[in-house]
């Protein structure tokens, strides 16, 4: 039987903290908890479940915190959990089961992470896979008879174990003081904190946040970047030209996209342009391509309640009240 740390960094978790330690406890051989600074009672709660509570000075890096929990780590696998998560019963003993029956070759293991859009402001998926369990040490080894070479790639298990996502409110106010530090500091923004950033952006944020953020994605579009992060930029910008009224900004960063294969999120913004100026025919236009044609990339909704919302106001607005029906139905399923 597998044997696993708890892993955990903390502040001002009172509210939860004890919820999720009480589904988890009787699965962990050893529970480690950091405190970055909490006030309240989140330290008093934790020695409840363990020894191990460890205070660290917060460096407004979230990786460093958790590669300080790791360090503390003795067993073979380590758990990786937020307070504001919870195993059900069920999940329990699916949990139970895989640890008994893991296998050593094993080096990552996939849960289900689910309930994600309750209080979410990051992904647009209710469920979808995270890895939640790593083995602490791993071992290298030579592979390939000739050409030989370190076998780099992890073995990668894909659990039936489901974690439910179950904060008491939406975090997206301190993702984006978070965010904004990083940018006071000039960090460089990796490609997958950027697209994060850009997606939080435009399912959360508000004008101020988008005000914030025009510095960055700006310079992200006179850098050597991939097309994805052009792409999330433009996004990005021609939603805060939209907001800050700038019609001509919109308009150069819209046409940039609409020249090359435009997301569903440019084709909605200019609907909704169209919608607001009343030209109802531009505005079903490009409506149409982001229900039908393109690809979201950053916020789910801009592919289907918000362009099938103004569609149904343009049918309705042109009498054209079958298709506004047929529309309608989509957005009550």
């Amino acid at each position: 039987m597998a044997t696993i740390s708890l892993c955990m960094i903390v502040k001002n978790e009172e509210r939860v903290l004890e919820r999720c330690l009480e589904c988890i406890k009787d699965l962990m051989d050893e529970i480690i908890i950091v405190d970055t600074g909490s006030t309240d009672r989140t330290k008093e709660i934790a020695y409840k479940y363990t020894d191990k509570v460890y205070d660290y000075q917060w460096q407004d890096d979230f990786a460093a915190a958790r590669n300080f929990s790791f360090s503390k780590a003795t067993k073979e696998y380590i758990y990786v959990a937020d307070a504001d998560e919870i195993i059900d019963e069920e999940n329990q003993r699916r949990f139970a089961l895989l640890k008994e029956a893991m296998l050593p070759e094993v080096e990552i293991v996939q849960m289900k992470y689910t309930n994600q859009l309750e209080q979410g402001s990051v992904y647009n998926f209710d469920c979808e896979y995270r890895g939640k369990l790593y083995k602490r040490l791993r071992t290298f080894q030579w592979i390939d008879p000739i050409h030989e070479t370190v076998n780099l790639e992890p073995v990668v298990f894909d659990s039936d174990v489901e974690i439910i996502h179950k904060p008491l409110e939406k975090h997206d106010r301190r993702d984006f003081e978070n965010f904004e530090k990083l940018i006071n500091r000039s960090e460089v923004f990796s490609k997958k904190l950027l697209i994060m950033y850009a997606k939080e952006l435009m399912i959360a944020g508000n004008e101020q946040d988008f005000e914030k953020a025009v510095p960055l994605f700006q310079k992200v579009l006179q850098e050597e970047r991939s097309l994805e992060e052009y792409k999330a930029a433009e996004c990005v910008l021609a939603k805060a030209a939209e907001q800050a009224g700038d019609v001509a900004t919109f308009f150069t960063v819209c046409l940039k996209e609409v020249a090359d294969n435009p997301p569903a999120e440019i084709c909605t913004m200019l609907g909704e342009y169209y919608r607001g100026q009343k030209n109802y025919q531009e505005a079903v236009l490009w409506y149409y391509n982001a229900i039908h044609e393109q690809e979201c990339i950053l916020n789910i909704k801009y592919a289907t309640t918000i362009p099938v919302t103004g569609i149904i106001e343009c049918y309705e607005q042109s009498e054209n009240f079958e298709m506004a029906a047929q529309y309608r139905e989509m957005l009550d399923n």
